[in-house]
C-alpha cells in the first residue's frame, strides 16, 4: 500500500470516528431532556464510545503508520 494510500485511509478513519462521536453527542443531547434515565444514558454513552474507539483501533491497526 503506498504511503498516501495509507495516509488517505488513516484520514478517513479518523473522519468516520469524529462524525460518529458528533452523532453520538447529538443523539444524547436530545435524550438528556427526559432526566429520569440519566444513569441508562451514561452507561449507553460509556458503551457507544468503547465501540467507536474499538472500531477505531481495529481499522488503524489495518493501516499502520510508517516511519
Amino acid at each position: 500500500m503506498s504511503t498516501s494510500t495509507r495516509d488517505e485511509s488513516r484520514r478517513h478513519i479518523a473522519d468516520r470516528l469524529l462524525s460518529s462521536l458528533d452523532d453520538l453527542v447529538r443523539r444524547h443531547r436530545a435524550l438528556a431532556l427526559h432526566t429520569e434515565h440519566v444513569d441508562l444514558h451514561a452507561e449507553l454513552i460509556s458503551a457507544e464510545v468503547a465501540h467507536h474507539l474499538a472500531m477505531t483501533r481495529t481499522a488503524l491497526h489495518r493501516h499502520p503508520q510508517l516511519g
